[in-house]
């Protein structure tokens, strides 16, 4: 078996080298390392080329991210047999030193055809790096409770079967599925997500091991934030619009709604509040919601108690946090709106 990773980088030169040296504490290394420094105007490639990888350049690339790995991919996949396997990594994330292991020991199931990573923030970001960190930690929960299903091939860091690329890639030259003529899709905003629905739409199951776990960056302004969130939740909505209800996109579908329904009521409970307090003024505290709420509050003081006591001390007054969520509800309003509009969405570097 050959072990390729693969690893999409624009201008990341100061992230490149702690990417690049997490490959190498593996237990398992990867038999080949490949950069692929896409419409880079940094040192991304020559420090890539120091550090032992191979560097691909892809060619008048116009596609971002998936139009780089399309390119890669294809000459890559000409060389491997179909039990080889590809690691497909972002160049911000740092491995885990037993994350590939883990995911060699998970693909010995033949009815798994990818795994994806469990990610982490990592330090730094001030409040709202600790709010991102946060969110990952409950979401990791998340996981473990699905019994390790992985709901996205994260781009951060996803272990795939060879064969399984080319299955997706002969999917979609048939029409099978959508996305153009490559392995990863073209049409949509965010290549992982679309990639996980192809994978699991063509039979296989897609997990998250416990040990497959990974730190990411997290984005350092709201501004940064407001673009991130916004590709990804636009690009999840469309490409739940193209693949449409079927066995595989129900629990999206589902999920979304409870997003939708989440929004819905904080808006409504915000406004009948201010409402009351505006024509009927404070009428003290009401002990059921006390009880309710302190229940709450100790649910999301526990989930986040890993990450340390600040952790602790920001859920302890759920303010921050539902700010937090307002702002998550408020991307997806605003995506929602886009797409029903048909307004025309970008893909935005962060």
């Amino acid at each position: 078996m050959t072990l390729v990773a693969l690893i999409p980088a624009h201008n990341e030169q100061d992230r490149i080298v702690a990417t690049l040296a997490g490959l190498y504490r593996q237990s398992v290394r990867p038999d080949r390392i490949v950069v692929v420094a896409d419409n880079c105007d940094d040192r991304t490639a020559r420090i890539a080329g120091h550090c032992g990888a191979e560097v691909f350049v892809p060619t008048d690339n116009k596609d971002k991210k998936a139009g780089a790995l399309n390119q890669a991919l294809v000459p890559l996949l000409a060389e491997l047999d179909d039990d080889a396997q590809i690691l497909v990594q972002d160049a911000d994330t740092v491995l885990n030193p037993d994350f590939v292991r883990c995911a060699i020991e998970a693909l010995e199931d033949e009815t798994v055809g990818a795994v994806g990573g469990i990610f982490y923030g990592e330090e730094g970001g001030g409040l709202l790096g600790m709010l991102q960190r946060m969110e990952y930690q409950r979401y990791a929960l998340e996981i473990r409770r699905k019994k390790n299903e992985a709901v996205v091939l994260t781009g951060t860091g996803t272990l795939f079967r060879a064969s399984v690329l080319r299955e997706v890639r002969e999917a979609r030259l048939a029409g099978t599925i959508g996305g153009g003529e490559g392995h990863y899709s073209l049409a949509s905003l965010t290549e992982d997500d679309e990639m996980t629905k192809a994978v699991k739409t063509l039979g296989h199951r897609t997990v998250s091991p416990d040990g497959c776990w990974l730190t990411t960056e997290v984005m350092p302004s709201v501004r940064k934030l407001w673009h991130q969130r916004l590709r990804w939740q636009r690009g999840a909505l469309e490409n739940l619009r193209d693949y449409g209800w079927t066995s595989v996109t129900a629990p999206y579908f589902r999920q979304q709604m409870l997003l939708g329904a989440g929004t819905l009521a904080l808006a409504l409970f915000a406004t009948f509040a201010a409402l009351n307090l505006a024509l009927v003024g404070w009428g003290g505290l009401s002990l059921f919601w006390t009880a309710i709420t302190l229940l709450f509050v100790v649910e999301r003081t526990l989930t986040v108690r890993r990450l340390g006591w600040r952790a602790a001390l920001l859920a302890l007054p759920l303010l921050p946090e539902l700010l937090y969520d307002a702002f998550r509800q408020a991307v997806f309003v605003r995506s929602l709106i886009d797409l029903l509009l048909r307004r025309e969405a970008h893909w935005v570097a962060t």
